[in-house]
């Protein structure tokens, strides 16, 4: 506990900053949007797990000092920032090919459209494909743990901000698979999914553009 007390003025502001991190919207919280509205409760808590998991992933490779190494070899993160890239860039045509679906496609053709495997792997590529997440896990690291400070410090901001990232994940998915949120997809739908196409594209194209 002294330990904590300690290191706790660090760990705050590191802890404030993953806060606005993981609320703000990006890719990740837009998939969870997205396919809690067109797919359910249930579809939305499975790639929120995906996107959990991809998260967990940067969050070791910071505090394991991975990030180094990807840096050192920066070619590593430039495949991974035009598979990113790529990959978002397909969830725009994805997402593009549902605005022309026919509007009175069946609910139970939708809902068998995505297999659970298939949005795990969807929500953990969205996180783990992104460069970005790794630097992001790096400051957060950095910020709250200054030098010599012990590595349990570094696994109670891992926990603390998972634990959040997890609650956070969830709740968008619950949030948006409620009657109302559905009733609102069905009025909009088209609209909303033009405007998750150009999301993605947007993104997609600007991660290819970015330098890492």
């Amino acid at each position: 506990m002294h330990e904590i007390l300690t290191y706790l003025p660090q760990i705050l502001p590191a802890y404030v900053a993953y806060l606005i991190a993981v609320i703000s919207p990006g890719p990740a919280i837009m998939a969870i949007v997205s396919t809690s509205m067109t797919h359910g409760r249930k579809a939305g808590m499975t790639i929120s797990l995906g996107i959990f998991a991809g998260s967990f992933t940067w969050a070791c490779a910071a505090a394991l000092g991975l990030a180094t190494i990807l840096q050192t070899y920066a070619i590593t993160l430039e495949i991974l920032k035009i598979f990113g890239g790529i990959y978002l860039l397909y969830l725009a045509y994805k997402a593009f090919k549902a605005v022309r679906a026919n509007d009175d496609l069946p609910q139970a053709v939708v809902q068998k459209s995505l297999t659970a495997r298939a949005l795990l792997l969807r929500g953990y590529g969205i996180h783990v494909t992104n460069p970005k997440a790794i630097f992001a896990w790096l400051a957060i690291i950095a910020l709250g743990m200054p030098q010599g400070a012990p590595a349990s410090i570094a696994g109670l901001i891992i926990g603390v901000c998972m634990a959040t990232g997890f609650t956070i994940f969830m709740g968008y998915a619950v949030l948006f698979s409620t009657p109302h949120a559905l009733k609102i997809y069905r009025n909009l739908r088209r609209w909303i999914e033009g405007a998750m196409a150009a999301f993605y594209c947007v993104a997609g194209l600007k991660l290819l553009a970015s330098r890492i």
